[in-house]
């Protein structure tokens, strides 16, 4: 189940909250939130939710023994981190590393086919930020498990992240109170997640699917920059949607997820950018790897390392393609870069200078993306080169491309350049358009919810993740 469906938003998702605001105790309304998510992770994944089960209790007993016997601790935690590495990779890396084996050595190799569980990399992650916590004594390890199965498998930000580290809502799990006026803005909030999703990320999806798609003979200048620019806002408005969806279910169930995308697309710096992106994967990369390995405090030359092995990871985080590994270090190098070189040093940053930076930064953010989007690397290269010296116009070539700028469309790209500037939240402080900001939202979800009724493309693309 998904949060842009009919499903969850007309069924699943009123049922719930009705539920959950006739009930005051939070241990009632923890059980009620736990077979919900379970429930609805089980609506897709009907066998994985109970592997999801599994490494939430085997997390919950790293926890414990970590926590009471202190003398083995480190050995715990080392064995936590492994057996959490190891179900990931087992899922999601299995495959790909017996294909990467059979091409390099041509041997044959079994290649598992194991479908991948949605969110595993999301959920992983949270239960292993839970045991790293215990074992910095952030925390007390949690004797209820009903409490961790909830913190790891909590349907708002199962599937598609933010990634919420346990240190931030631990106290949320035993005491918490939902408030109208929360419950007011969550939904608000989560109405522009889904007209993010819906009305903006869908439209550019179609773009960049279909161009992607296409044979290499009909993928000039023009189509190569649409399918680029397409991909670059459908994934911003997919993932920051979805993360305001998040956001908001939190706030309707009185738990406080923090931001996770700050108008990434506004930044002057690829540093800057890392700081408004998926705020809570880098984030968490910076608290559980950066850090850990020296971070910034042993030389510019082991900060560039640190950075490298992050990034690397980050890329790895993605899926199981060299495509996202490439993408990873491609940014690695650009931050690596940007520790050395002086244009990034001056404290300058207004007129000319500044719009400099800025189409610097969107220009490597955007051809990182081709990388990020394309099947192999072979599809990225030829698309950077098509980009920069693709000027050839055969009538296919053309017909496609003008199919694709229909009034719609360029509607939504117009909507997803504006949207990517911090416009929307001026107006929000202006307390006169409160009432026009209601009615707006109402809009909103009126259009999605013809969107989605009518059957329009609405992919899901956290399957990769």
């Amino acid at each position: 189940m998904v949060f842009s469906s009919l499903v969850f938003l007309s069924i699943f998702l009123p049922a719930v909250l009705i539920l959950y605001s006739l009930t005051r105790s939070v241990a009632i309304q923890n059980l009620l939130l736990l077979i919900a998510s379970l429930l609805f992770y089980a609506y897709g994944e009907p066998v994985y939710v109970i592997l999801m089960i599994t490494t939430a209790f085997f997390n919950f007993l790293w926890a414990l023994l970590i926590q009471n016997f202190q003398a083995r601790r480190r050995i715990f935690l080392i064995l936590a981190v492994i057996e959490n590495l190891g179900f990931l990779g087992v899922f999601k890396y299995a495959g790909f590393l017996a294909e990467s084996l059979n091409a390099l050595t041509g041997l044959n190799v079994p290649v598992p086919q194991l479908a991948l569980p949605i969110g595993i990399s999301f959920f992983t992650f949270q239960a292993m930020s839970y045991v790293i916590d215990v074992y910095r004594r952030d925390v007390d390890a949690q004797k209820n498990f009903i409490r961790i199965l909830l913190y790891i498998s909590f349907f708002p930000q199962l599937i598609a992240g933010p990634i919420v580290k346990y240190h931030d809502i631990d106290q949320e799990l035993m005491n918490r109170r939902q408030t109208l006026s929360e419950v007011s803005e969550g939904i608000r909030r989560f109405i522009t997640g889904l007209g993010k999703k819906v009305l903006i990320a869908n439209y550019m999806g179609v773009i960049a699917d279909t161009l992607y798609a296409a044979p290499a003979s009909d993928i000039n200048i023009l189509n190569a920059w649409l399918g680029a620019a397409a991909y670059m806002l459908q994934i911003y408005f997919d993932f920051s949607g979805y993360s305001d969806m998040a956001i908001g279910l939190g706030w309707m169930f009185g738990f406080h997820f923090k931001e996770n995308f700050q108008y990434p697309y506004t930044s002057v710096s690829i540093r800057e950018f890392w700081r408004r992106w998926h705020i809570s994967l880098s984030s968490w990369f910076r608290e559980y790897l950066y850090i850990p390995l020296g971070g910034n405090r042993k030389g510019k030359t082991r900060t560039c390392i640190n950075k490298f092995i992050v990034f690397a990871c980050t890329g790895i985080w993605h899926g199981a393609n060299v495509t996202f590994l490439f993408w990873g270090l491609y940014h690695g190098f650009f931050l690596m870069l940007e520790e050395y070189l002086p244009f990034f040093q001056k404290s300058e940053n207004k007129g000319g200078f500044k719009i400099a930076r800025h189409i610097y930064v969107l220009l490597v953010v955007l051809a990182g993306f081709v990388f990020f989007r394309a099947d192999h690397m072979g599809q990225g290269l030829f698309w950077i080169r098509e980009m920069v010296s693709g000027f050839h116009f055969e009538p296919s070539a053309m017909r496609l491309c003008l199919s694709l700028l229909t009034p719609v469309h360029i509607t939504a790209f117009l909507a997803g350049i504006l949207a990517s500037v911090p416009l929307t939240e001026r107006l929000k402080k202006n307390p006169r358009l409160e009432g026009a900001s209601w009615v707006l939202s109402m809009v909103i979800l009126l259009l999605c919810m013809m969107n989605l009724a009518g059957g329009t493309y609405n992919p899901f693309i956290y399957f990769r993740f």
